[in-house]
C-alpha cells in the first residue's frame, strides 16, 4: 500500500471518532483531596467571594495588558494555535456589563457561560440551611452531566469562603460549557467571531462533542498518525492552562485571591484532564497498521469494524471515568476517606519528583506519562469488566443503562478483577494529584513574589 493511500485511510478513520470530550467526571472529587495535603491552601483564611464585572472594571489596564502578553504567549509557544482576531483584544473603559464581555470575548469562551457566584458540596455534606442553586444555573449543558448530580450553593458577593472549596469547585467548571460551540462550524454566532476555525474533529453537532480539541492532547502520537491526521495536534490545553494560570497568578498579586483561586481551579481542570490516558491518545490499544486495516475495510465498505473500534474505545474510556466517579463519590458519602482512590490523590510520596508547574509540563511531562500508561489501562478495563461494557459495540456506556454505577457492580467481582481495577485507577489518580499540587505551588510561589 502506498503511503500517500496510507495515510488517507488513516485520516479518514480518525477523523470520524467522535471521542468522549469529558475526562474525569467531577474534578472537584480529587482536587479538594489533592489540596487536603497543601497547609498553605488548608491554613488560608476564607476568602471574599467577587464577582467577575466586579474583579474586571477594578483591573481593566491590567488585565489589557495581561491579556496581550497572553496572547504573544501564545502564538510564539502554542503549535498550530489559531490567532485571536484582533478585534476581541480586550479594552476597558465601557459599562461593567459590557466590560465582562469583552473579557469573555478575549479569552474566547462561551460568552454565556454562567460564571455564578457559588460552590460544590462534597456528596454526603449537610447543607446546615444554606441556600441551594439549581444546577441549571451553574451550566450552559442541558443533557445528563455529572453537574446535576452534584449540589449547589448559591454565593454572594463579599460572602467568605474557604479556598480550598473555591478551587475545588472551580476545578470542575471547564466543564460546564465553557468551552461549548468555539468553532466555526458550531453554529454560534461566536463560534464565528472566535477564530478556531472548523472543529478539528468529532461531530459539531453533539453539544459536548466541541470541547473535546480543549481538554485533550494529542501530543505523543506516531509520524504517520500525524502525517495522515494534521488535525490531530489542533488541541489547545496548554493554551488554556496558561492563560488561566496568568491570570490567577495576577488575581493573586493585586488583591484578588477569590478570582485568583477560581482562575486556578480552572487551570487545574485543564492538566487534570491530560492525566487521564484517553485524553492523551487517540485510541489506546490500537495500533497503527490495525487502523490501517480497519479502514481499508471501511473503503471496501465493510463499515462494521470502524464502527466497532470507535465504540470501544468509547466505551472503555466512559467506563473508567464511571468507575472512577461512582467509586469516589461513594466514598465521600460512606466519610470513607481512607478508600484506595482518596488515599491515592492525597499521595506525596513522588511530589518531589515534580517542581513547580513549567510551562512545558502538559506536554512533555503530563501528557507523556498518561500516553505512556493508555495501552496498559485499555487492557486492563477489556480484561477486568464484564465483556458488555468493554467488548460490545452494541452497548452503549451511560445510554443502555440509566443510572450504570460500575463500582458497585466491580464489588461482585473475583478479587483480582476488582485488585486491578483499584491498582489502575489509584495509580492514575496519584498523577491527578501529583500535577495538581505543582500547579498550585507555581502560584504559591508567585503569590509571594
Amino acid at each position: 500500500m502506498k503511503q500517500s493511500t496510507s495515510s488517507w485511510l488513516l485520516a479518514v478513520v480518525l477523523l470520524s471518532i467522535v471521542l468522549p470530550a469529558a475526562a474525569w467526571s467531577n474534578h472537584a472529587l480529587g482536587t479538594w483531596q489533592a489540596l487536603s495535603v497543601v497547609p498553605e491552601i488548608q491554613n488560608a483564611p476564607s476568602v471574599a467571594v467577587e464577582s467577575l464585572g466586579t474583579f474586571v472594571s477594578a483591573e481593566g489596564r491590567g488585565l489589557e495588558q495581561l491579556l496581550r502578553q497572553e496572547e504573544q504567549w501564545a502564538r510564539t509557544h502554542v503549535a498550530f494555535y489559531p490567532p485571536r482576531p484582533d478585534a476581541l483584544a480586550f479594552h476597558p473603559g465601557s459599562s461593567p456589563a459590557q466590560q465582562r464581555q469583552r473579557f469573555l470575548g478575549a479569552l474566547r469562551i462561551n460568552p454565556d457561560a454562567k460564571l455564578s457566584l457559588f460552590l460544590q458540596t462534597k456528596p454526603g455534606a449537610e447543607l446546615n440551611g444554606q441556600s441551594a442553586l439549581p444546577w441549571t444555573e451553574v451550566t450552559t449543558l442541558r443533557r445528563e452531566t455529572s453537574a446535576r448530580r452534584n449540589i449547589f450553593l448559591r454565593l454572594r458577593e463579599g460572602d467568605r469562603v474557604a479556598l480550598s472549596d473555591v478551587v475545588a469547585s472551580a476545578s470542575d467548571e471547564p466543564d460546564y460549557g465553557l468551552d461549548i460551540g468555539l468553532w466555526e462550524d458550531s453554529g454560534t454566532l461566536y463560534g464565528k467571531r472566535y477564530g478556531f476555525g472548523k472543529l478539528p474533529f468529532g461531530n459539531p453537532a453533539l453539544e459536548f462533542s466541541s470541547q473535546a480539541p480543549f481538554h485533550m492532547g494529542f501530543f505523543h502520537e506516531s509520524a504517520i498518525v500525524y502525517k495522515a491526521a494534521g488535525f490531530l495536534q489542533r488541541t489547545y490545553p496548554e493554551y488554556r492552562i496558561h492563560l488561566y494560570r496568568s491570570l490567577a497568578s495576577y488575581a493573586l498579586r493585586t488583591g484578588h485571591p477569590y478570582w485568583g483561586w477560581r482562575f486556578a481551579g480552572w487551570a487545574l481542570h485543564y492538566v487534570q484532564d491530560l492525566t487521564q490516558p484517553y485524553h492523551a491518545t487517540v485510541l489506546p490499544g490500537v495500533s497503527v497498521p490495525r487502523m490501517l486495516w480497519i479502514n481499508t475495510l471501511d473503503l471496501l465498505k465493510f463499515h462494521a469494524p470502524k464502527v466497532r473500534i470507535i465504540r470501544l474505545v468509547s466505551n472503555r474510556h466512559l467506563a473508567l471515568e464511571n468507575y472512577q466517579n461512582c467509586r469516589m463519590r461513594a466514598a465521600y458519602e460512606r466519610h470513607d476517606m481512607n478508600d484506595a482512590l482518596l488515599r491515592a490523590v492525597r499521595d506525596t510520596a513522588a511530589d518531589g519528583n515534580y517542581p513547580p508547574y513549567a510551562d512545558d509540563a502538559a506536554r512533555q511531562v503530563i501528557s507523556s506519562q498518561a500516553h505512556a500508561a493508555a495501552d496498559a489501562a485499555d487492557r486492563t478495563l477489556e480484561r477486568r469488566l464484564p465483556a458488555k461494557f468493554v467488548s460490545d459495540p452494541a452497548y452503549v456506556v451511560g445510554e443502555t443503562e440509566v443510572g450504570l454505577d460500575l463500582f458497585v457492580l466491580v464489588k461482585t467481582l473475583p478479587p483480582t478483577a476488582q485488585d486491578d481495577m483499584t491498582n489502575l485507577v489509584a495509580g492514575l489518580m496519584r498523577h491527578f494529584g501529583e500535577h495538581s499540587r505543582s500547579l498550585v505551588r507555581s502560584l504559591l510561589v508567585a503569590a509571594r513574589s
